[in-house]
C-alpha cells in the first residue's frame, strides 16, 4: 500500500507549494536539531528514555551542589517535559519552584529520491522549565 506525504517546496520565484510525494519513492531523512547548550544541569528529554530514569536523573542533580535543572523537550517529548517537571515538584514536598518557558525550533528534513536531495524547513514546538530550589 503506497503512502504519501505532503511536502512544502519552495522555488526563489514561486510561494510555497505542497506537493504529494509516494514514499515508496522516497525517503524523508530529519536531520538533528540545532545544538543547544549542554551544561551538568540540562536535560534533554526524548520519548525513548525510561521516565523513571529520567526522573532519578533530575533529583541526581539537584540534590547535588546544584541549585536549579533545566529541562528541555521538543515536539512529541513536550508532554513528557512538563510531567516529569511536575513529578520533580511533587516528590519535592514544596521545595521546589518552576519555571517556564516556551519556543519555537527551525528543523530541517531531507528528501531524497532520484538521485536527488530537497531540503525542507519546519517549525517544532519546545519546553524549557527550570526547576530551582524556593527561597525562602
Amino acid at each position: 500500500m503506497a503512502t504519501s506525504m505532503d511536502v512544502e517546496q519552495t522555488n526563489q520565484n514561486t510561494p510555497k507549494e505542497k506537493l504529494k510525494i509516494d514514499s515508496n519513492e522516497f525517503i524523508l531523512r530529519k536531520r538533528l536539531p540545532p545544538k543547544l547548550p549542554k551544561r551538568q544541569n540540562d536535560i534533554y528529554i526524548n520519548t525513548k528514555t525510561d521516565f523513571n530514569a529520567q526522573l532519578q536523573r533530575c533529583r541526581k542533580i539537584l540534590d547535588s551542589s546544584c541549585d536549579d535543572v533545566t529541562i528541555h523537550g521538543l515536539g512529541a517529548a513536550v508532554n513528557r517535559a512538563i510531567n516529569l517537571a511536575l513529578r520533580v515538584q511533587e516528590l519535592s514536598q514544596g521545595s521546589l519552584e518552576l519555571a517556564v518557558n516556551t519556543s519555537t525550533v527551525e528543523l530541517t528534513d531531507d528528501i531524497v529520491g532520484d538521485g536527488e536531495i530537497t531540503t525542507r524547513e519546519r517549525n517544532n514546538s519546545a519546553v524549557h522549565i527550570k526547576i530551582y530550589k524556593h527561597e525562602h
